[in-house]
């Protein structure tokens, strides 16, 4: 099956002005009728329409597109640095950022299509943003519900990079990193919490001792 990328661009925004409620299950749920219809069409129709429905910048049109990526195996295997750049501009919300990390960006980046330097350089960035989602990245690399199987090596590298760093979002982000893969591979994040003890936030250090112990960040909540 072929579509016509703009013409179906233009269909999605119509039934997203029109849903009852604009919210992630009524979003998703129209997602996954795109994702069965589109299930055998060509990975370049596939990955235009992701692109046009990521020009829309609205939080609706980036879920499709990068869950509707994530849905289609040929067009998803088209991901290469150049292209997440590409699809990385402009993200500067919690959400949007977080969205794409674990459901592009750590798949893509675990499965070979996009390099560590590429992740390292978001980790060196200026841009927050940047900097969050070369953590973020790291999730899918741990977690088994994401198909992760574990990645010491890869998670840790890039934490390194962002010790020092004590920007909120980034600070979030490598405790999330740490905690996930807290749950492959305990023994390696305490020893890099204990060697790295002087220059880990103090938010990290409390979420991640927690989890290794109680197997909760916030134990008290």
């Amino acid at each position: 099956m072929d579509i016509r990328p703009d013409e179906t661009v233009a269909t999605i925004r119509r039934e997203l002005a029109s849903l009852s409620r604009h919210d992630v299950p009524s979003v998703r749920k129209l997602r996954r009728q795109y994702s069965t219809a589109f299930k055998t069409a060509p990975a370049s129709s596939v990955f235009k329409l992701v692109r046009l429905l990521l020009r829309g910048g609205r939080w609706p049109e980036r879920l499709i597109a990068f869950e509707l990526l994530a849905s289609h195996k040929s067009a998803f295997e088209l991901l290469n640095d150049k292209l997440v750049d590409e699809m990385a501009e402009g993200l500067s919300d919690w959400g949007s950022v977080d969205l794409f990390g674990v459901t592009i960006l750590g798949r893509a980046w675990r499965e070979g299509f996009v390099s560590d330097r590429k992740i390292h350089s978001w980790a060196r960035s200026p841009d927050r943003w940047k900097r969050r989602l070369a953590l973020v990245a790291t999730v899918p690399l741990n977690s088994k519900a994401r198909g992760g199987t574990g990645d010491v090596g890869r998670t840790l590298s890039v934490c390194r990079l962002l010790l020092d760093d004590r920007d909120d979002m980034v600070v979030k982000a490598m405790s999330w990193a740490l905690r996930e893969l807290s749950k492959i591979n305990p023994v390696s994040v305490k020893e890099f919490v204990a060697n790295e003890n002087h220059r880990l936030a103090a938010r990290i250090k409390r979420e991640v001792d927690n989890k290794l112990i109680t197997g909760k960040k916030n134990p008290k909540r």
